[in-house]
C-alpha cells in the first residue's frame, strides 16, 4: 500500500512526494521508488531535482509541463544558464513506461518510478514561469520562477527546508557590493560634486568615503569569484561586469595617486577623465548589482531595498543641483 506525504513548504507551492511503504522494498537487487509531484498548474513546467550537495549545479531533475504537447523529461541541470540544461541527461535511471504527466482541477500531476536503492535525501523543486514550456526540437528550459530545497527523512517522511547553499557567502557578496559600489561610491560622487565650499573638510571626506567604497567593493567581488568557483556558477557576463568595474575603480585610485596640481595645464584633461570615469564606472556597478539580485534569484525585497536607495540618492543629488545652480 503506498502512502501520500503531503507537505507545505514555506514560499513555495503544495507539493505531494508518493512514496513506497517499507512494506515495498525489499533487499533485492532492484528496488523502486514511485514519486509524485502537483502544484498549482500555471501553465509552466514543474521539476524535481536530486543533488548530493543540495545545489542546483550538479543535480539531476524529472522535469514535467501540460499542456497540448505536454511531456516528461530527464535533465542534467550542468549550471544556470539554460544551455547548460541537457535534456535526455542525468543520473538517474528511471523506470520505462512509468512516467506521465496529468492536469485535473486546476493542478498538475507528475509521477515517475526511480530504480535505486535510495534516491538522494536532498530535494530541489521548482515551478517554471507561465507560458515558458520546453518544445521541440531542443525542449530547452527557461529559469524557474519559484524554487525550493529540502532535505527527506524516507523513512519517517519528515523534511525540512534547506538554507541555499553557501548562504553566507551570497549574502556577504551582494551587500558588500551593495554598499560599495552602489551606496558609498555615489555617495563620495556626491560630496565632491556639491559640497567643494567646505574646504578641504569635502576633499578628505570624498577620499575617505571613496576608499572605503573600493575596499568594500574589492572585498564584494573576491567573494563573488569564491562563490562562483565553490558552486561552478556560470555566470560569464555577472563576472565580466565585476571585473571592469574593479578595474575602473582601481584606475580611479591610481588617478588620484597622480592627481596633477591645481596649477597644472593638465589638470583640466584630468579633471575630466576622473569625473568621466568615476559616472561609468557607478552605473555599470549599478547595473551589475541589479543583474547579480536577479541571478541569485534574492526576490523583490533587494530590488526594492537597493532601489529605494538609490532613488534617495538621486533625489539628494537633484535638490544639491538645483541649489547649486541657483547660487551661481
Amino acid at each position: 500500500m503506498a502512502s501520500l506525504l503531503t507537505s507545505q513548504i514555506s514560499s513555495a507551492p503544495l507539493f505531494g512526494i508518493l512514496k513506497a511503504s517499507s512494506s515495498d522494498y525489499k533487499q533485492t537487487e532492484t528496488q523502486v521508488w514511485s514519486f509524485v509531484l502537483s502544484a498549482l498548474d500555471n501553465n509552466g513546467y514543474i521539476a524535481i531535482g536530486f543533488s548530493r550537495q543540495g545545489s542546483m549545479v550538479g543535480s539531476s531533475a524529472i522535469v514535467g509541463w501540460g499542456g497540448s504537447n505536454r511531456g516528461i523529461k530527464q535533465y542534467y541541470l550542468g549550471g544556470q544558464d539554460s544551455s547548460l540544461v541537457d535534456p535526455d541527461q542525468g543520473n538517474l535511471v528511471v523506470v520505462n513506461d512509468t512516467s506521465s504527466v496529468t492536469t485535473q482541477s486546476s493542478r498538475i500531476y507528475m509521477a515517475f518510478q526511480l530504480n535505486t536503492t535510495q534516491p538522494e535525501t536532498k530535494l530541489l523543486y521548482a515551478v517554471g514561469p507561465q507560458g515558458r514550456l520546453p518544445s521541440s526540437p531542443d525542449f530547452r528550459l527557461v529559469q524557474h520562477d519559484t524554487m525550493v530545497s529540502t532535505t527527506i527523512n524516507y523513512l519517517s517522511g519528515d523534511h525540512n527546508k534547506n538554507s541555499q547553499p553557501y548562504s553566507i557567502l551570497r549574502r556577504s557578496h551582494g551587500v558588500l557590493n551593495i554598499l560599495g559600489w552602489g551606496v558609498l561610491m555615489p555617495i563620495g560622487v556626491i560630496v565632491a560634486r556639491y559640497f567643494k565650499q567646505f574646504d578641504p573638510i569635502w576633499f578628505y571626506a570624498h577620499t575617505s568615503i571613496q576608499s572605503g567604497a573600493f575596499i568594500l567593493g574589492l572585498a564584494g567581488v573576491i567573494c563573488g569569484l569564491v562563490l562562483k568557483d565553490r558552486i561552478k556558477a556560470d555566470v560569464p557576463t555577472h563576472k565580466s561586469l565585476g571585473i571592469v568595474v574593479l578595474v575602473l575603480g582601481g584606475l580611479q585610485v591610481t588617478a588620484f595617486l597622480a592627481r596633477p596640481d591645481k596649477a597644472s595645464k593638465v589638470r583640466k584633461y584630468w579633471n575630466w577623465y576622473h569625473h568621466g570615469l568615476g559616472r561609468v564606472t557607478i552605473a555599470l556597478a549599478v547595473a551589475n548589482v541589479f543583474y547579480g539580485i536577479h541571478l541569485g534569484n534574492a526576490g523583490n525585497e533587494w530590488n526594492a531595498g537597493f532601489g529605494v536607495v538609490l532613488a534617495l540618492l538621486c533625489i539628494a543629488a537633484i535638490v544639491l543641483e538645483f541649489r547649486k545652480w541657483a547660487r551661481k
